[in-house]
């Protein structure tokens, strides 16, 4: 009987473990509901839904290649309007993400990064309250930011990220956002095979397909990369 019970106690908590628990809504609070479709829309993200009844709208927005969306509206959320701070974009190139905004006619802060100083007076992110100016200087992946706030001062933060820690990513699993994800993924391999070829003696490497898709896996997955 005693074996028996450890048996049942045993599958349960493997089937608890094995639940799925995908995180797909944040609720952010705005003022003026229109004005903030307005603003989202003009960002290029997809609307998902604008349902309303007298008493109540629920607004459902997600970014391109998210697989996380955003709602708002009315009577959806008692927080103050423009509370919601520190919210994520992963991006793959923080530049052409700024870009684009800037294009859009969005204000977005300049590219900034962390020197291991993590109190100051700068808007808090990530890595503190001390923003340095321009990208990191190693490129590293997770270090260089840009911020920008929705009209009632939501704040948003692009974070950009071409190598994921290891354990971050099921490494047996390669998947891209977008297209343009895997184009960013696609000239950081063929940069790294350019170098690649010189070091074995500049011949051209007729396996490189393979070699590409080595390296793009590894890198998603956080592994050591190929040289």
């Amino acid at each position: 009987m005693a074996n028996l019970k450890n048996e049942v106690q045993s599958n349960d908590a493997a089937s608890v473990a094995r639940v799925d628990m995908k995180f797909e809504i944040v609720v952010i609070p705005v003022s003026d509901v229109d004005r903030a479709k307005e603003f989202y829309v003009r960002l290029g993200w997809r609307l998902d839904a604008d349902y309303a009844t007298d008493d109540f709208r629920v607004i459902q927005f997600t970014p391109p290649g998210s697989q996380c969306s955003v709602i708002f509206g009315k009577n959806v959320t008692a927080a103050a309007p423009g509370s919601a701070q520190g919210l994520y974009l992963i991006v793959s190139d923080i530049a052409a993400a700024r870009a684009k905004l800037l294009s859009l006619g969005v204000k977005v802060s300049e590219v900034f990064h962390n020197e291991g100083v993590y109190t100051g007076p700068d808007e808090p992110y990530l890595f503190g309250r001390m923003r340095v100016s321009g990208p990191d200087s190693e490129h590293r992946s997770y270090r260089s930011f840009a911020s920008f706030h929705d009209p009632d001062g939501n704040g948003w933060l692009f974070q950009e990220l071409t190598t994921r820690l290891p354990g971050r990513i099921d490494a047996a699993a390669t998947s891209f956002a977008s297209a343009n994800d895997l184009a960013s993924a696609l000239r950081r391999a063929a940069g790294a095979h350019g170098e690649h070829e010189k070091r074995t003696g500049g011949q051209h490497d007729e396996n490189w397909p393979d070699w590409y898709a080595q390296y793009m896996v590894r890198e998603q997955s956080g592994e050591e990369l190929p040289q």
